[in-house]
């Protein structure tokens, strides 16, 4: 059988809809179940039970059920990065994520665990997942801190699961973000912008050298995120870090552009001041360096803004429809 923490939620979710795609069937999904919209994440999904998140680590222990299980996918966090309890992010995205690797040491488990793009902060050491710079990286928020500290503590220890990876999701956006409210992708906040208002508003830039709406991020497409975690979970091989973006910075006025073009309605944009609370901290670029995951194997054409926008809006957002 599979674990899938974090099974309702975003990401974890249609990665749940890509395992059954592939036949299996046996998963256990791990979450916190007490949220009536991020449930209908899994509504229709090939799941043989699911497990409480704080009930997670007894149940394992339960007639030795660990023997049967062949991949842990830890994907749950607590991911707002405006969530400035250290005590709250310590307990959910260091320690609890420990517990998942000792028992995956422990019992010889393959494990593969969310980290995230935020480690990098204002990308000062660049944007490449090379595993000796991770100790210099500067996180911009607790949450960033928090994924990073994991990754350094990983790879710090002498005891590894037999095969591991740790995930730098970049800019994820698609299906299943219903419930994510205002930490939901800015594709699913252009939508409802602009079938409101017919114009979106965007951060006006606060640097000569960068045009208004050319701001950039390396946006990628949630189902080519679960492409890419479940060609690791059948390679096994290359145990590590690795970046996962598109590799290709695109900007947020090209992103506007796609959502209008997909709704069919013509572009109007307007530029708002950015807060000045947060200008300080404000990221002007991220790019995922992707080349130590192509090394190892992986071919697959990342999906583009335009198509990836596309798919979206008509198939899912206009629809309300799920993965």
């Amino acid at each position: 059988m599979m674990i899938v923490t974090g099974a309702a939620g975003f990401i974890g979710s249609c990665l749940v809809e890509k395992l059954n795609q592939a036949n299996f069937n046996h998963i256990i999904a791990v979450d916190k179940f007490d949220d009536a919209e991020k449930n209908k994440n899994l509504e229709g999904k090939k799941i043989l039970e699911k497990v409480d998140r704080d009930d997670f680590f007894s149940w394992v222990q339960v007639d030795n059920r660990w023997e049967d299980i062949e991949f842990i996918f830890h994907i749950g966090a607590r991911t707002d990065t405006a969530e400035f309890d250290r005590e709250l992010l310590n307990k959910l995205n260091l320690e609890y994520t420990k517990k998942i690797w000792k028992l995956c040491c422990d019992h010889q488990i393959p494990l593969i665990y969310a980290s995230s793009a935020a480690t990098y902060g204002l990308g000062e050491h660049g944007y490449n997942d090379d595993e000796s710079t991770i100790d210099q990286l500067k996180p911009l928020n607790p949450y960033g801190e928090s994924k990073n500290e994991f990754d350094k503590w990983a790879l710090a220890q002498e005891q590894k699961p037999f095969f591991w990876a740790g995930l730098k999701f970049f800019n994820v956006y698609g299906p299943n973000e219903y419930h994510k409210g205002r930490m939901a992708s800015v594709i699913f906040h252009a939508f409802h912008q602009i079938q409101k208002t017919d114009k979106m508003k965007l951060f006006r830039s606060h640097k000569p050298e960068v045009k208004d709406g050319e701001q950039s991020r390396d946006f990628i497409y949630v189902k080519d995120v679960v492409e890419v975690i479940t060609f690791l979970m059948h390679q096994r091989k290359y145990s590590g870090i690795y970046n996962l973006g598109t590799g290709e910075a695109r900007t947020f006025k090209d992103l506007v552009l796609s959502v209008f073009s997909a709704l069919d309605k013509k572009p109007n944009i307007e530029f708002i001041d950015t807060p000045e609370d947060i200008r300080d901290k404000y990221q002007y670029f991220t790019e995922a360096n992707m080349s130590k995951l192509k090394k190892i194997g992986y071919e697959k054409p990342f999906t583009s803004l335009e198509k990836g926008a596309k798919d979206y809006v008509q198939n899912y957002l206009l629809k309300e429809n799920y993965i």
